[in-house]
């Protein structure tokens, strides 16, 4: 990236390897931080992402032409240390268990820096991460969280500490926070930024609210900050011999007895409240046997991964949101997005081992369309003429034009299964979760 294309701000592993890791007090990482590559990659990522506008207003794909004149000059502020990030932006989305999450963001100009910063610092930390570490990190995923489990319960530990960290993001203490930054960390400029940062402060609507504690949800720095912090749960968990997985704030600890889980939780929430200041939900923690638990999505049923309950309820509030008889869009544009989803879901989801709902959503899915279809049509003509040039015989065709079942019921009506047929609904569009199944299995 050419120094035009950046922009101010409007206003201003092994316990081994982890020991050999060393710190980097020596070096000045603001001079990284703001070279051109490093700048060019943080706006490559921060578009990939998109996202909604910070408080700023300013979207995305605005940033390039107000970029052209201001890098100069905010380059100098962050050499400085003049630089003052804004405020994020409090927007709030559902939680799939219910109750709503709290996300800060960022501006534009501040996702940029922020994620310049985390290009630096990620390979700083990374190395000397936990090898039960999953979230937020180079070549390391859910799903790796969810084997590394698999595997322990294979080897017999069966009973889950399952550790819910209560509002997390907003429960981080700076102070605490920056002494594990610091720890590796030694250019001053760049510690008093991400203080300032952390510091920058809410807008919620018109209101401005401070921000004494908590990072803030929502900005690229925050996950790599969470994993600076909760590094010394993970090496705690290690000294002690534990086996583990954790992804970002989601921890599950796997033991043989339910009273070895009883002493792990109870000296783990010391750990947490009393060293890291942390608060820890009892209502929402639980020592129980793993097929009981739920994480990251899924339920171990005999050691084999299941897509959980809520996790399936949460696909099919979403699919007849996609499907909705009200939703006035093209058909067209309804398969895109429907297959954006389902292909999204999948990728994440597929892994299921538990084949037998597979085709029964793929079934029920069928089912919503043709109901969506029999919507459209609305008129009687337009229904029978649509079913006759779909090779229905003219009296069904009449009859289930006529019907006045609901749409729903009529969906599976045999005029509607005879004409629109699982291949003709392929054709127009519709893509088949059993064929992602399948695929994620390697089967096709």
């Amino acid at each position: 990236m050419s120094d035009s294309i950046l922009v101010t701000n409007p206003t201003g592993g092994a316990e081994d390897r982890r020991r050999r890791t060393q710190p980097a007090l020596h070096e000045v990482l603001m001079e990284g931080i703001v070279a051109a590559d490093n700048m060019r990659r943080a706006w490559r990522q921060v578009r990939r992402n998109r996202g909604a506008p910070g408080m700023d207003g300013m979207r995305v794909e605005d940033f390039p032409a107000y970029a052209r004149g201001h890098w100069p000059t905010i380059k100098q502020a962050l050499l400085d240390g003049t630089y003052s990030p804004q405020p994020v932006r409090r927007v709030s989305i559902p939680k799939p268990g219910g109750g709503e999450r709290l996300l800060g963001i960022p501006t534009v100009v501040d996702r940029i820096i922020q994620q310049a910063i985390a290009q630096v610092m990620g390979p700083i930390f990374d190395e000397g991460f936990s090898e039960s570490s999953f979230g937020f990190r180079p070549r390391r995923s859910a799903h790796g969280a969810l084997r590394q489990v698999q595997a322990s319960i294979k080897a017999g530990y069966r009973i889950a500490v399952d550790l819910d960290l209560a509002k997390f993001f907003d429960n981080v203490q700076h102070d605490i926070l920056m002494v594990r930054v610091a720890r590796k960390v030694g250019d001053a400029g760049l510690l008093a930024l991400i203080g300032r940062y952390l510091r920058a402060g809410v807008m919620v609507g018109e209101a401005f609210e401070s921000s004494e504690i908590g990072t803030p949800q929502g900005g690229p720095l925050s996950p790599l900050l969470a994993n600076i912090l909760l590094d010394d749960l993970d090496r705690e968990l290690e000294r002690r011999g534990h086996r583990f997985a954790r992804y970002a704030d989601d921890v599950l600890v796997l033991v043989k007895t339910p009273r070895a889980g009883e002493r792990v939780k109870a000296s783990l929430t010391r750990f947490l409240t009393q060293r890291l200041k942390l608060q820890v939900n009892e209502q929402k923690s639980q020592v129980a046997p793993i097929g009981q638990c739920v994480f990251l999505g899924f339920t171990f049923r005999k050691g084999k991964l299941r897509w959980s309950v809520q996790a399936f309820e949460d696909f099919k509030h979403n699919v007849r949101r996609l499907t909705g008889r009200s939703w006035g869009v093209s058909m067209r544009y309804r398969f895109y997005k429907l297959a954006q989803y389902l292909r999204g879901w999948m990728g994440y989801f597929g892994i299921s081992e538990y084949y037998r709902p597979v085709p029964e959503i793929d079934e029920w899915l069928r089912r919503r369309v043709r109901m969506c279809y029999w919507k459209r049509w609305r008129l009687i003509r337009t229904k029978v003429r649509h079913l006759l040039a779909l090779g229905v015989d003219k009296r069904q065709a009449m009859q289930t034009a006529k019907s006045s079942k609901s749409y729903w019921r009529l969906s599976k009506s045999p005029a509607l299964q005879v004409g629109m047929t699982n291949l003709w609904l392929k054709e127009q569009g519709l893509i088949s979760v059993r064929a992602l199944w399948m695929k994620a299995h390697g089967y096709a």
